[in-house]
């Protein structure tokens, strides 16, 4: 059977342009109108439960089908292990031949590269941070302002929330500088 899978990511847009690439022959559309972020897509998901070996899914382009090279593969993946073959029409790549699958592999050699490569970037941004003094949360300097407003608050002259309203600090914040002044 020749199924296609038809996406655009707003309600607004139309999929007229994906209609029209459609090759013949095609005997049953998933279509929607949803972002393709992440595969929670209802059609999407009906497509992949409803095809069976020996089955053909086209698709505009592989931006069509997912946003994420990791959930791209994914579903060509589970596709290749349904038995199912596919075609990118945009791409012109398809898993009918050898060189559909080669680029599958290439795809997902890149993919694995990409991980690795913006791990490495965050370890990398977080030992710096680190170095820095840029991790955590800055601590709330006591200012001469807590302070006054601390005395009076001890004293019984102001309310804890008056307190926090004059030196301009939450109610965590309020009560952590407490904590950290009676410390000292």
């Amino acid at each position: 059977m020749k199924v296609m899978y038809i996406r655009v990511s707003t309600t607004h847009q139309s999929t007229e342009r994906q209609e029209y690439a459609m090759p013949e022959g095609i005997e049953k559309v998933y279509s929607e109108k949803i972002s393709g972020k992440d595969t929670n897509r209802p059609e999407l998901k009906k497509l992949i439960e409803y095809v069976r070996e020996g089955d053909v899914v086209y698709f505009e382009s592989f931006s069509r089908i997912s946003r994420s090279l990791p959930d791209l593969l994914n579903i060509l993946d589970t596709f290749d292990k349904k038995g199912v073959k596919w075609v990118s029409l945009k791409e012109n790549i398809d898993t009918t031949g050898a060189t559909g699958k080669l680029i599958v592999g290439i795809l997902g050699a890149i993919s694995a590269y990409e991980r690795e490569i913006n791990k490495e970037r965050r370890e990398y941004g977080y030992r710096k941070a680190q170095e820095e003094g840029r991790v955590g949360r800055p601590k709330s300097e006591v200012t001469e302002a807590f302070t006054e407003a601390y005395q009076e608050w001890k004293r019984g002259e102001i309310t804890a929330t008056k307190a926090m309203q004059k030196c301009n600090v939450p109610k965590a914040t309020f009560y952590r500088m407490v904590k950290e002044y009676e410390g000292r």
